[in-house]
């Protein structure tokens, strides 16, 4: 999946792709988990259309997959990983609005971003 510099294969991609599929196949055969099965398998689908499995856009995408995608981002953004360091908070906020329109529903970005800053000064 990583390359020796620690970088990102290009052959991983279609594994990435594929894990969200399994991980929907399990879940939404668990009677108390289904409900939840289209937050995993959609939330990889971009506001703009441009995500995948389905290239789902806007409001097709269930907003419980919208949640989860930017949450996802904000993550990993804000983690350490094996091929970089975490961006911080502040540069991980100003990709989210980068980010606002195309990949990340603007209104998601809006309330995630108020609700974080208004955290941080509390």
């Amino acid at each position: 999946m990583f390359d020796r510099a620690g970088k990102r294969c290009y052959e991983s991609a279609s594994y990435y792709r594929l894990q969200y599929n399994i991980g929907y196949n399990i879940i939404v055969h668990i009677h108390f988990l289904s409900e939840i099965a289209p937050l995993i398998l959609y939330h990889q689908e971009w506001y703009n259309g441009q995500g995948y499995p389905e290239g789902l856009k806007g409001e097709e995408i269930p907003l419980g997959s919208r949640i989860t995608s930017l949450i996802n981002a904000y993550d990993a953004m804000t983690s350490d990983r094996p091929y970089r360091k975490s961006l911080g908070k502040e540069a991980a906020v100003e990709e989210l609005i980068r980010g606002s329109g195309t990949q990340f529903d603007p209104r998601v970005v809006d309330v995630f971003v108020y609700i974080l800053t208004t955290a941080e000064s509390t």
